[in-house]
């Protein structure tokens, strides 16, 4: 393949960007910079969050929140680069284990993605698992009570982790209080996921994971999990950080992640031996 060949695949791959519980599509700000010379890169607001208010009823499952992004994955050019956080990278992952779009999957970034039923499926983490469903219970009760200032709080504490408590802003806060009702959803969506290593294990693009030192324990067995039933699978491991690392930690998660999809370009676009198949066919 030529040089000019080369560059003109580059050119034509997306990265796919999506956010956690809470945030918006701006959470990906700098890493779109990093990447606006070399990848088109469409970072949307999930349904309820940021300008995207969603439908009247709002999706219950994995499933249906990736139905309501597969207009603007029809956005993208080419091969798809997925990086997600959170809520975000549940659902990432949903999009690399759907069977009708896996194949313009490329590469995969998952930084602590909140996939708990993992958890259910081994013994010992399902005290995780059953401490993950009581913070859904009693945010998502404080939430249809009326009482969101509640279940916020009740959330940030579980995510913040071992990391030293700080007061969130009265324009964050009010930020949340606008969206925290998409909380019960996000919840309701992600417990309601089944087969998590059967799905881990049948994921044939490059995937990097990626997590912080100060995070809830719930997110290293996630990550431990999911690194034992990915085939090819990288780690990175910021002991500095906590579950917000891609908005605290940018300068020690990003290059990573460019790396990471830098690789798999390079990968995709090796010259191949007579009888190989192209990545993205062989994935489907």
């Amino acid at each position: 393949m030529s040089q000019d060949a080369s560059r003109q695949s580059y050119a034509a791959s997306t990265v796919i960007a999506l956010h956690c519980s809470l945030g918006s599509g701006n959470q990906w700000a700098r890493l779109s910079e990093e990447l606006a010379a070399t990848h088109q890169v469409i970072a949307p607001d999930i349904s309820g969050y940021g300008n995207n208010p969603g439908a009247f009823d709002l999706p219950t499952t994995l499933s249906e929140e990736v139905s309501l992004l597969r207009d603007r994955l029809g956005e993208a050019v080419g091969p798809i680069h997925l990086v997600g956080h959170s809520y975000g990278g549940a659902l990432a992952f949903k999009i690399a284990t759907d069977s009708s779009l896996a194949s313009r999957v490329r590469s995969l970034t998952l930084i602590e993605p909140v996939l708990p039923t993992i958890l259910r499926e081994n013994g010992p983490d399902r005290p995780l698992y059953e401490h993950f469903v009581r913070l859904a219970h009693a945010v998502s009760e404080d939430l249809w009570n009326g009482l969101a200032s509640d279940a916020i709080d009740k959330f940030l504490v579980f995510w913040k982790g071992s990391e030293a408590k700080e007061d969130v802003s009265p324009k964050a806060r009010l930020r949340m209080m606008e969206h925290a009702d998409k909380l019960a959803f996000d919840f309701t969506a992600v417990l309601a996921e089944q087969n998590v290593t059967r799905a881990a294990a049948a994921i044939r693009a490059p995937t990097l994971l990626a997590s912080g030192g100060l995070s809830p324990y719930l997110t290293q067995r996630i990550l431990w999990r999911l690194t034992s039933a990915i085939p090819e699978v990288r780690t990175r491991h910021v002991p500095s950080a906590g579950h917000m690392l891609p908005v605290s930690h940018p300068d020690a998660i990003n290059p990573d992640i460019v790396r990471h999809i830098s690789r798999a370009d390079e990968l995709a676009n090796l010259p191949l031996l007579p009888g190989e198949m192209p990545a993205e066919a062989d994935a489907s």
